[in-house]
């Protein structure tokens, strides 16, 4: 939960300023949007082996490039 007292000499929209940063940072927005809405366990599962394929492919492609900058 994100708190903040108003400082001395503060202004509000300064305070408002430090509010959102403060929820940006503890990732509140994101619970939100994943949260929007009900997803199956299977559905999760599946998005995550697809994250998990893109994230192979990319690193094949990064080795790939190096090892043509290599020869």
């Amino acid at each position: 939960m994100v708190k903040i007292t108003l400082r001395p000499g503060e202004s509000l929209q300064q305070a408002v300023k430090r509010f959102r940063r403060m929820c940006e940072r503890a990732g509140l927005p994101r619970e939100i949007r994943r949260r929007a809405f009900y997803q199956k366990p299977s559905e999760l599962k599946r998005r995550a082996r697809l994250r998990q394929r893109k994230k192979m492919i990319k690193q094949m492609r990064r080795r790939q490039q190096q090892m043509l900058r290599i020869l």
